[in-house]
């Protein structure tokens, strides 16, 4: 997914979070965040999956279990807490907001390593270029500050600064690498003015360096994402999703929507696997 331009990516990303987070359809929920979990386990490091996993499950369960304690709607009660009704629609909809979230997330987490500083100054250069550049800047600010942070704080355990494990000691170490951290962010922005002054930035008839071309792949993608996403709004229109928790749950009824959605989901997971079959291949005839 990385080699294709990035509108069509901006495009796709921006059609499967808005229908993941607006859609109150289970069928569609549960594909967006199946789609979500094989994309983000391509993408990101192996080494980040026991993490991805010990923040998402029980954030799962804490946003599935608190719905109902807080929301006391449904025609069918399980049992009484304190006095009010604990609701079986109120636990499947609390499933199906924690489906949702979690979801979200994934797929946004997704768009942060496949939508890089320089595709997302393409994009946005042209048309708001000081906008987009702030942004870029400060998306790429923000890992390179924690790095440093993590460096600087190293730095001063092995020199032996601030070893002992008292509150004083622990709170002078945090303010001595807050004050280094200030004064590199400070020195950072100097240089990087003075590179953008160097190299011309701001002078009239400056043009722009892109890396990225609008391709016979890119258009077949981009065919096939608007005719996924047309089926799937079209059923959305119509109402052949329309699924309701309270008072109480409805019942689902066939529709294509769910089947375009669900290859609309899984189309970057798809796209990543066959291109590493072929890396393969071509691996094993070396």
């Amino acid at each position: 997914m990385k080699n294709y331009n990035p509108f069509v990516l901006m495009f796709y990303f921006l059609a499967v979070v808005i229908i993941s987070a607006f859609s109150e359809n289970p069928v569609l929920q549960i594909s967006a965040l199946l789609g979500g979990i094989l994309f983000c386990a391509i993408v990101t490091k192996s080494s980040e999956t026991a993490g991805n996993i010990g923040f998402y499950v029980p954030m799962f369960f804490i946003i599935a279990v608190t719905n109902p304690l807080f929301s006391h709607n449904g025609a069918t009660p399980l049992f009484f807490l304190n006095g009010n009704p604990v609701t079986l629609e109120a636990f499947v909809y609390g499933g199906a907001i924690a489906v949702m979230a979690i979801g979200v997330m994934l797929w946004c987490k997704c768009y942060s390593e496949i939508m890089t500083t320089d595709k997302f100054l393409y994009i946005f250069g042209k048309t708001v270029p000081k906008l987009s550049l702030v942004l870029s800047m400060a998306l790429k600010f923000i890992p390179m500050y924690k790095q440093q942070t993590r460096r600087v704080s190293r730095a001063q355990k092995a020199m032996g600064l601030y070893s002992s494990k008292s509150v004083t000691d622990k709170i002078r170490s945090h303010a001595r690498v807050f004050m280094a951290m200030v004064s590199w962010s400070l020195e950072n922005s100097i240089e990087t003015s003075s590179s953008m002054k160097a190299r011309g930035y701001g002078l009239k008839g400056r043009t722009n360096f892109a890396l990225f071309k609008f391709g016979a792949d890119d258009l077949i993608l981009l065919a096939v994402i608007v005719i996924l996403l047309g089926v799937t709004v079209f059923g959305i229109i119509t109402g052949e999703t329309r699924f309701y928790y309270y008072p109480r749950i409805s019942t689902l009824k066939f529709s294509a929507a769910y089947i375009a959605f669900g290859f609309f989901s899984l189309l970057p997971f798809i796209i990543e696997a066959k291109e590493a079959i072929k890396w393969r291949y071509y691996v094993s005839k070396i």
